[in-house]
């Protein structure tokens, strides 16, 4: 019988917009994008939901075109969760071995992994996750992984990653009354670092940038293992607002001018280029030079890559050995103005690219996917592919129904395998190798099986 690639659904929930993903592997490990569906973003304030009820009217659209655009019912999604709520931090921890002469193995490593999961928070806070960097024994140091040495003292560095309980419980609420399934909750930068960082960028060191509508999200990455994560509380919804105060004009036009006229370089525009706005009500139009408008536009990003710059300090704290040699990915919608990768590096002094979420995408999607609006989108369904075997999606009007199965059996050498719904035109998945994040969402499941959210 042929093997169906399991339908996998992402869900970006954003401050600007939600967009909803479906897709599965194809042959040769790529992705096929069947349907996306995407909403205006209502009740999100800086990727925290401010407005339930706006939020699960969002999440509905999204998912209903969706549905309408791949002809699937969506029931399951992987959820992405960012915003200034976000924290991280780094802990070294260790445990004493009662047998030396034992050769370390998973338990000292989960036992390891204990201690810093029992670690006490800031009230309301819990540990999301806490990414091992690299491990000691009884002094040796430097070790990716310690399984099958000697040793009585096992030692770790952590990176954890620490987020408030009540917006990711809003979030998965917000789901949940949108009549589906919280599969996972991942962090959005790990998301988008998925879908346009290649690995050996993360090998060499490498920092992500992905600028939202709400929060400008970081992520570094040196020898394969993410070191780093921060989260700006501004992106373009701030920069919209500037040019909206700065010109005097209302939201709607500020955002069209930032997108069609806007440029992060001020350099580049001559005082004489103007763009005409149609007034309000019969009033007279209003002329905004081109200049001034990049040089709004090139204040607010001057903020944005100087927090940057400021993280990556944080970070290197002047260790050679910490060097970012592949420089620094932009991507994100604020990503798209023009000359945003000039002066990124222009400022930090580190060569600098524009992420496009293109690379996983199987041949024929639409052009509009490779855009860096969609790399958190892209970055959920890859992620949701390669952490659940399970199907997230179903054609209905091929699903076999539960009555007819209790009925009448059905012969061992006949009967569907399970989750198979038995789809023509499928193919067998290639197996991807493990992403860095695998595992990154143990605790929030914990959260959502032990408390019953209303």
């Amino acid at each position: 019988m042929t093997q169906i690639a399991p339908l996998a659904v992402g869900l970006d929930i954003g401050t600007t917009k939600i967009v909803a993903v479906v897709g599965r592997l194809e042959e040769h490990g790529k992705i096929d994008v069947l349907g996306i569906g995407k909403s205006k973003s209502l009740g999100v304030q800086r990727g925290v939901v401010a407005n339930i009820t706006l939020t699960i009217e969002s999440i509905q659209s999204a998912i209903k075109m969706a549905e309408e655009a791949s002809g699937l019912k969506i029931t399951k999604v992987m959820v992405g969760i960012a915003g200034q709520h976000i924290r991280s931090m780094q802990h070294s921890d260790y445990i004493m071995r009662d047998d030396a002469e034992a050769i370390i193995d998973v338990t000292d490593l989960e036992a390891l992994k204990k201690n810093v999961d029992n670690l006490v928070m800031m009230p309301g806070e819990q540990i999301l996750h806490a990414l091992p960097q690299e491990y000691r024994v009884d002094g040796d140091s430097n070790i990716i992984n310690p399984r099958g040495m000697y040793g009585s003292r096992l030692e770790a560095n952590f990176h954890i990653v620490v987020g408030q309980i009540a917006s990711i419980k809003n979030i998965a609420r917000c789901v949940e009354q949108s009549e589906l399934t919280v599969g996972d909750i991942t962090l959005e930068p790990l998301a988008s670092a998925d879908a346009v960082l290649g690995e050996d960028e993360k090998d060499a060191g490498v920092v992500l940038v992905d600028i939202g509508g709400g929060t400008t999200d970081i992520a570094i990455f040196k020898d394969g293992i993410i070191r780093h994560t921060a989260v700006i509380p501004f992106g373009g919804k701030v920069i919209t607002e500037d040019i909206k105060e700065g010109c005097e004009i209302i939201e709607k036009q500020a955002e069209l001018l930032k997108v069609k006229f806007g440029s992060a370089w001020p350099g580049e525009n001559k005082e004489n280029e103007i763009v005409s706005i149609p007034g309000l009500r019969g009033r007279a139009p209003k002329e905004i030079s081109l200049k001034t408008l990049s040089k709004i536009i090139n204040a607010r990003v001057k903020e944005i890559i100087e927090s940057v710059v400021s993280e990556i300090n944080n970070y290197q704290q002047n260790d050679p050995r910490k060097k970012l040699i592949a420089g620094i990915v932009v991507t994100g919608g604020g990503s798209q103005l023009k000359h945003m990768n000039q002066l990124v590096e222009y400022l930090t002094g580190m060569p600098t690219r524009i992420g496009y979420p293109n690379e996983h995408l199987a041949g024929g999607y639409l052009k509009e996917l490779a855009s860096p609006v969609y790399a958190t989108s892209i970055g959920l369904l890859s992620m949701a592919l390669a952490e659940n075997p399970e199907t997230m999606a179903y054609d209905p009007n091929e699903i076999i129904l539960p009555e007819e199965e209790t009925e009448k059996p059905v012969a061992p050498e006949t009967e569907p395998e399970e989750g198979d719904p038995d789809q023509e035109g499928s193919v067998k998945a290639k197996p991807r190798k493990d992403p860095i994040w695998k595992g990154f969402v143990s605790g929030i499941k914990k959260w959502l099986e032990d408390d019953d959210i209303e």
